[in-house]
């Protein structure tokens, strides 16, 4: 079983990376003031069955996530960094409900996670650890399919070939985009 503090100091650890990464993705002057370190210490807010809420501001600006990590990932005995997925409001940007996974190992260059939901199937693209919804128009209907089922299912291929698969409690994860969506509105 995950502790919120075991995810709390991890998700604080990368959350430079991710802040980084993100921003690359946004504008070169973002990624510059991240990697000077503009990003404060995440404040944990509530628990909600294995997703941790956070708050933080980056260059003035609030951001808050939930984050979880799998409930189980295959194959057993594989080596691999914590494994973590996030899903992001930055309000200031415009930015809601941005899911992203950072999975432990860099991804097989020009590989695709397929995330599955149930009967409803959504693909990421990856970039060195991490993964993001390929088409930001399926976001919502991911999210939506999130708040409605089980269990997620992530399976990604490694840079040395080797497949893997993360399965993902969703419970709790309504009440958690909830508490986010109020505190970063």
């Amino acid at each position: 079983m995950t502790n919120a503090r075991t995810i709390g100091l991890a998700a604080s650890m990368i959350l430079c990376a991710m802040t980084v990464a993100g921003a690359q993705q946004a504008k070169p002057q973002a990624a510059a003031a991240a990697a000077q370190g503009t990003a404060q210490t995440p404040t944990p807010l509530q628990q909600y069955e294995r997703w941790s809420t956070y708050t933080y501001t980056n260059a003035g600006a609030k951001v808050c996530y939930i984050v979880t990590q799998p409930a189980s990932s295959e194959p057993k005995g594989v080596n691999r960094d914590p494994v973590f997925l996030f899903i992001t409001n930055r309000p200031k940007e415009g930015v809601r409900h941005e899911v992203s996974v950072i999975t432990g190992y860099t991804y097989k260059e020009g590989s695709k996670t397929q995330v599955k939901i149930g009967n409803d199937a959504f693909v990421m693209y990856t970039k060195d650890q991490g993964a993001w919804v390929e088409n930001a128009a399926e976001e919502s209907r991911l999210i939506n399919s999130m708040k409605g089922g089980s269990d997620m299912v992530i399976t990604g291929t490694s840079k040395r070939g080797t497949v893997t698969s993360d399965t993902y409690s969703l419970k709790g994860v309504s009440a958690a985009l909830k508490r986010v969506d109020t505190e970063c509105k």
